[in-house]
């Protein structure tokens, strides 16, 4: 049984895996057994690599601006040669503006749908041909919640989100016959950075819904990465699976 869950000899890409709930996806891969490749525009990351990497398989950090198809291409191609390979993506980078749709600039439109949809794609199909050349490979979508609530003041992240499950099925249903499994998580509401600067009377009504009673650490998610990354999901592909502590089930 062991065996279905080890990523021992696997090579994964994060993206936006320097803090927060990529470093937790990081983690969690690295601690099954893969070699990991960080791509984020936070220089922190080479810290989280170094101590990430301290013991076990290697973790390597690439500069790229996730809204920046140019150093996308680039930074992929570095991680692949540093890695010797690809088994598994995870698209996880994105950012979120609070804004009501009359108050939302272009540029906070722009940039939301560059690094929340326009990236994942990008990586995608960066990531497919060699896995498809393999004849095996995991592609796991961060979508949210909000691709079925909808959310308040968050349109465009919503959007997006909704564009990443979608995007997730489609993709599923053109490569999965050849190996390639392609999934998504919907987070729930965790204690990230993103949500710290909740307004504390939403949060009270989030808590009331929540049957866990808490809003998720990040390390609460490593179980699923594993298990969506693994021979233990080869059957499961094109599917969006939430991850809320019970939020869509009240």
């Amino acid at each position: 049984m062991q065996e279905l869950f080890s990523l021992a000899g696997k090579k994964a890409i994060v993206t936006g895996a320097a803090k927060g709930l990529g470093r937790a996806m990081l983690e969690a891969l690295h601690e099954a057994g893969a070699a990991v490749a960080i791509l984020d525009v936070l220089d922190e990351m080479h810290q989280t690599a170094r101590e990430v990497g301290a013991s076990g398989p290697p973790v390597f950090a690439f500069k790229a601006d996730m809204a920046d198809r140019g150093e996308i291409r680039h930074a992929f191609r570095q991680a692949v040669e540093a890695l010797g390979g690809l088994d598994i993506l995870v698209n996880n980078a994105g950012t979120h503006v609070r804004k009501s749709v009359l108050d939302h600039q272009d540029e906070d439109w722009d940039r939301i749908v560059a690094v929340n949809m326009t990236a994942p794609f990008v990586m995608a199909q960066l990531a497919a041909p060699i896995m498809l050349r393999q004849g095996r490979g995991k592609i796991l979508n961060v979508a949210s919640m909000l691709a079925f609530f909808g959310g308040v003041n968050g349109s465009s992240y919503s959007a997006t989100k909704g564009a990443v499950a979608q995007l997730t099925k489609s993709m599923s249903n053109e490569w999965t016959k050849h190996g390639l499994c392609v999934n998504a998580i919907a987070p729930g509401y965790l204690d990230t950075d993103m949500n710290r600067v909740m307004a504390e009377d939403f949060k009270k009504t989030v808590l009331m819904r929540l049957p866990k009673g808490h809003f998720a650490e990040p390390s609460e998610l490593k179980g699923i990465i594993v298990f969506l990354c693994s021979a233990a999901s080869d059957y499961i592909s094109g599917v969006v699976i939430p991850v809320d502590g019970g939020y869509s089930a009240r």
